[in-house]
């Protein structure tokens, strides 16, 4: 069916849901009265199955390949409805649990593109620069100067104690580290995310640098055979870790597009609707940083053999491209 047809046959639909949701905005501000009103809210028995009628609309346009203007007009319908329907707020942990379930992987597929493009701003110079710091000892000292080498190696050294920690914060409890964590974690991932407001640059060359110095720091360190520390060390938290830095710049990607290619939408009208499912991409990613920073803390310093390590890291990994891929299928109102 010609998308003009699609919406000659469906227009009266989408105008009386238009009219319940406008009706149901206004009632929840206690603005709702008058006689069209009452009208109105005696067809609100008709609202779950026009609502079920859209999302069936929004996914055949989708399908279709109809305008993104369309596709974006029926996704805001279906999002409106969804908040209605499903308005009652539920705990904390449910919420939050609800949130890493359906709404963090379905933005995140939604912009599947912008992920892939940062993960290759990300991993590609990591591999790059990792073969390259294997072959040659000197390319590390391009990017840090002397005491940060000699920092990195004695927190790697076989001999340190408590691997993947600085000599300073040897003393420091599990716990203290997992706040350091935090912080480093989350401060990469927001800078990221901010960085798209300049036009997406910002988060680009987050991307690139972190993915440098992560490259460069793993080759030197196995040049000189500390990899027996160093790679068992960061297995565990790496999935989770370095996957949220590539979702945190799709976030900030999301929001410099809004500003170079807004389509049809002014620039600041497109950088709001952006934002929607930005928040959400970096929501998840700033929960996906506090999970790494759980087990860089109280697991990956720990004694437990490079064997044993190694698996739960490639668990890790099976379990981050499981969830990213399958996590909330089939929810209509997510676009997933």
């Amino acid at each position: 069916m010609k998308q003009g047809h699609f919406e000659s046959a469906n227009q009266a639909e989408w105008q009386e849901y238009r009219a319940l949701l406008a009706y149901l905005d206004s009632a929840g501000k206690g603005k709702a009265g008058g006689g069209s009103a009452d009208r109105t809210a005696a067809s609100l028995d008709r609202f779950p199955r026009l609502f079920r009628r859209i999302s069936s609309h929004y996914a055949l346009a989708r399908r279709r390949g109809y305008s993104p203007g369309l596709i974006a007009e029926l996704h805001d319908l279906v999002r409106g409805g969804y908040a209605h329907l499903y308005r009652r707020r539920p705990r904390p942990l449910a919420a939050v649990l609800a949130f890493m379930a359906r709404d963090f992987p379905g933005a995140l597929r939604r912009h599947a593109s912008l992920f892939w493009l940062a993960s290759a701003l990300f991993f590609l110079p990591m591999v790059a620069m990792g073969l390259l710091a294997y072959a040659d000892g000197e390319i590390l000292y391009s990017l840090m100067d002397e005491d940060q080498v000699a920092g990195l190696e004695a927190m790697y050294d076989p001999d340190n104690r408590k691997p993947g920690r600085a000599r300073e914060r040897q003393a420091d409890t599990d716990f203290a580290m997992f706040g350091f964590y935090v912080f480093n974690n989350v401060g990469i991932g927001f800078r990221n995310f901010a960085g798209g407001l300049v036009f997406g640059l910002g988060s680009a060359f987050v991307l690139l640098f972190n993915g440098l110095h992560i490259g460069a720091a793993a080759g030197h360190l196995s040049r000189l055979d500390y990899g027996e520390t160093f790679w068992p060390f960061v297995s565990g938290h790496g999935p989770f870790e370095l996957t949220a830095i590539a979702i945190s710049g799709a976030a900030g990607l999301l929001l410099g597009k809004a500003l170079v290619a807004p389509g049809n939408r002014p620039r600041l009208s497109a950088l709001r609707y952006n934002a929607a499912d930005a928040v959400l991409l970096v929501g998840g990613a700033g929960l996906m940083l506090l999970f790494a920073a759980v087990i860089e803390a109280f697991w990956s310093s720990g004694p437990a053999p490079a064997s044993v390590k190694y698996g739960v890291g490639a668990a890790g990994w099976i379990l981050v491209v499981l969830y990213l891929a399958l996590a909330g299928r089939g929810d209509p109102s997510k676009g997933s």
